[in-house]
């Protein structure tokens, strides 16, 4: 963990090798070591406590609180693959997609990424994600390849920030794939009828 550059692993380990057990003084030197951030004694109280009475957690845990990074927040709308539910032939591509949200109070980063994080990755493990507003949403898509195995395959996605914070709903790909399976083919009829659409318009 990065601590602030006043507050080196030297300086924690001397504090933490004091070994005193006097609470008050813990309060004192907690103070102290975070002078610039006007601590309070009930507040630097709390932190110890918190970390039962061990100094170097306690500025540790109020480094993190008063940290500026605040997890980003993400809700799934709806999955809205075309032809969600049908099944797949084995080894052939298809689109999944879904509408998401951002459900917090602050702009998404940049580098936010829709990662792969286990399962069957059908191919595609990472697909990149514009930086979102609060309430925002957009349609993710990404395209997969089926397993050539017959049967049930399921992978989980996560939203993931450019430091490897996951956040956010999980994201399910749950497919039958059958020789029998039309996914790919209503797919295509779909993008050839919007293709056409497109053209009648011009």
């Amino acid at each position: 963990m990065d601590l602030d550059n006043d507050l080196d692993q030297h300086l924690l380990h001397q504090f933490s090798c004091l070994g005193t057990t006097d609470k008050d003084d813990l309060v004192k030197q907690l103070q102290k070591l975070l002078a610039g951030s006007h601590l309070n004694e009930a507040t630097a109280a709390f932190f110890l406590d918190m970390n039962n009475w061990n100094l170097q957690a306690a500025i540790c845990s109020y480094i993190d609180f008063e940290s500026p990074f605040k997890t980003p927040c993400m809700t799934l709308l709806c999955d809205s693959t075309i032809g969600e539910g049908e099944a797949v032939p084995p080894n052939t591509n298809f689109k999944k997609s879904w509408h998401v949200q951002n459900s917090g109070t602050e702009v998404w980063p940049d580098g936010i990424h829709l990662q792969h994080t286990s399962g069957v990755s059908m191919g595609c493990v990472r697909i990149a994600v514009p930086p979102l507003g609060p309430k925002e949403s957009t349609e993710l898509s990404v395209t997969l390849t089926s397993p050539a195995e017959i049967g049930v395959h399921q992978s989980k996605w996560r939203m993931m920030t450019s430091d490897g914070v996951y956040f956010g709903d999980v994201i399910w790909v749950i497919i039958t794939v059958n020789e029998c399976g039309t996914l790919a083919v209503t797919q295509q009829l779909h993008q050839l009828s919007t293709q056409s659409n497109d053209v009648q318009m011009c």
